[in-house]
């Protein structure tokens, strides 16, 4: 008798604006070493050959897209014109929109398009740790620095321990029918372990590395270039 072997799918939503950029066009499609934004981080998850499609999950009214050239990425990319107003919203839609190829019980690994600098090792390593884990997990990293709570004019007014507390990163991976029915439980969470977390599951961390980053103001795009640069040589 044959087993199942679930398969790896990725959805990327992208139907956000980026406004903490302060650019004149959504942040994802910003240019990066001659090529969108998110151009660096979908070649990574296309050329991964754990991941058989990567969904990337679009504003209905998206434009952008279509001014680009995704060829070079192959035919696992595919667009989804479907995005909603939030990250959460975006990534429910994407799920319900690949539902009739996607196995319940197939691993959904969802990417920030705004993490340029995923490496090929990120996908494996978080693959390979979570392959048996009944819930699913994310990429993540120890906090290293000290924590301070502000008050409203940005006074301290606490340091926090760091002890345990780690920054959370993408990708993230859970079931296709688990993550669903989390994000249709909890829509206003702002990554998708904090859903699963809310529905009484324990996600478990992978720890990943510091250039894996998220850009999220101006100064993060030259220290994504640097590293991208850096890595290719």
């Amino acid at each position: 008798m044959q087993t199942f072997q679930p398969r790896h799918f990725a959805i990327v939503p992208a139907a956000g604006s980026g406004s903490r950029m302060a650019a004149s066009r959504p942040k994802q499609y910003l240019p990066l070493l001659g090529k969108p934004l998110i151009f660096h981080s979908l070649a990574v998850l296309c050329a991964a050959p754990e991941v058989d499609k990567v969904f990337v999950v679009l504003s209905v009214d998206d434009a952008e897209w279509r001014r680009h050239d995704w060829s070079l990425l192959g035919p696992k990319l595919v667009p989804l014109f479907c995005g909603g107003a939030t990250r959460a919203d975006s990534v429910l839609a994407g799920l319900r929109a690949v539902a009739n190829e996607v196995e319940p019980a197939d691993w959904v690994l969802v990417h920030d398009a705004a993490r340029p600098c995923l490496a090929p090792w990120h996908i494996e390593k978080l693959i390979r740790e979570l392959a048996r884990d009944e819930v699913g997990g994310l990429l993540a990293v120890p906090v290293a620095d000290t924590l301070k709570r502000a008050g409203e004019q940005r006074q301290v007014l606490a340091t926090v321990p760091r002890e345990n507390l780690w920054q959370a990163q993408t990708p993230q991976m859970f079931r296709h029918v688990m993550l669903r029915r989390a994000l249709e439980a909890a829509a206003h969470v702002t990554d998708e372990a904090s859903a699963i977390e809310a529905a009484g599951l324990h996600p478990r961390l992978v720890e990943g590395d510091a250039t894996n980053l998220k850009v999220t103001y101006p100064l993060d795009l030259h220290l994504a270039e640097w590293i991208l640069t850096n890595r290719e040589n």
